[in-house]
């Protein structure tokens, strides 16, 4: 029997826990389905490095970071766009009530935010946002291995905030009420909060497999944008600690979900790479071949994206 090594994070709105949920690589493509869990998406990129993985669900960003050192890995398919949040302890004020960026994050003036580790999407993006708004050292960007461990340090007051995924935005909000204080939208339009990263072995050797993959990624993220109660159904089969609705929470925090990889998505993730040479991540730059891969995901999703689709709200 075919089998896929898959890596994934805990992020609850990927599709990778339907998929584990609803046995769907077994049951619909009939091919073993080798799961691994990463923290986060550089831990992720050692494992390709290792050659643990064939296929992961990753930040553009991270994955970026390895292919300039020579990682021969590329973007096969798309995922999501705009999942990055900023959430806050319940005194600071969101953007809709204070009118900019700028005046949101000075806020945190003297103060920590949250966020996963160095190189991950959600550490670039808000790094890159301090810098722009020109509050340089006076805003503590503090890294975690484990992104789980952010609410946590919110709780203990550690840290003023958290910049990380909606799922961290809904439960700051249960349990410490915190306010969304920066929602996906206002904060990097398109920005490829996954992708799903493939090795140029699998994609030259195996293009059925990662077409069949694909196939059913495709499927499930149609799922979470039309019958979100259904996805969430199938979702917590697999992660047995949350419950029906707070996956569907989630979904509507940031409702931008496809597996396509329109002009829009390629744009925004080729737009980090200036970036991510400012912050010292690569040293080079990278052509839109290095990063993608579109051959196999334009047989499959050969329709119009659906990442300005709304999501149901059944």
């Amino acid at each position: 029997m075919k089998e896929l090594r898959i890596g994934h994070l805990s992020t609850a709105y990927h599709t990778a826990f339907i998929l584990m949920g609803g046995r769907w690589v077994q049951e619909k493509m009939k091919v073993k389905a080798d799961w691994s869990l990463f923290p986060t998406g550089p831990a992720m990129v050692q494992a390709f490095q290792k050659g643990e993985l064939d296929i992961g669900y990753i930040g553009l960003p991270p994955a970026m970071i390895g292919m300039e050192q020579g990682l021969d890995i590329k973007c096969v398919g798309g995922g999501h766009v705009e999942g990055t949040v900023v959430t806050a302890l319940p005194e600071f004020q969101p953007i809709t009530v204070l009118g900019s960026v700028k005046e949101t994050l000075e806020q945190f003036i003297g103060r920590k935010i949250g966020t996963p580790t160095r190189g991950s999407i959600h550490d670039v993006i808000i790094r890159k946002l301090v810098a722009d708004t020109g509050l340089g050292d006076s805003v503590i960007i503090e890294n975690f291995t484990w992104a789980d461990f952010i609410l946590e340090a919110m709780e203990d007051k550690k840290v003023a905030g958290g910049c990380g995924t909606p799922p961290l935005a809904v439960l700051a909000n249960r349990y410490l009420n915190a306010p969304l204080v920066l929602p996906p939208s206002s904060i990097w339009p398109y920005n490829p909060s996954y992708g799903i990263i493939a090795t140029q072995t699998m994609i030259s050797e195996k293009p059925e497999l990662i077409e069949g993959f694909l196939r059913i990624h495709e499927d499930a993220c149609n799922l979470i944008r039309e019958k979100p109660s259904k996805a969430a159904e199938l979702a917590v089969k697999e992660i047995a600690i949350v419950k029906r609705e707070f996956l569907q929470q989630v979904f509507k925090v940031s409702p931008k979900y496809c597996a396509s990889l329109p002009p829009e998505y390629i744009k925004s993730t080729l737009d980090f790479i200036p970036v991510l040479q400012e912050m010292g991540y690569i040293k080079r730059s990278l052509t839109e071949s290095e990063v993608f891969e579109t051959s196999l995901i334009e047989r499959v999703h050969t329709e119009a994206h659906h990442y300005d689709s709304p999501a149901s709200l059944m």
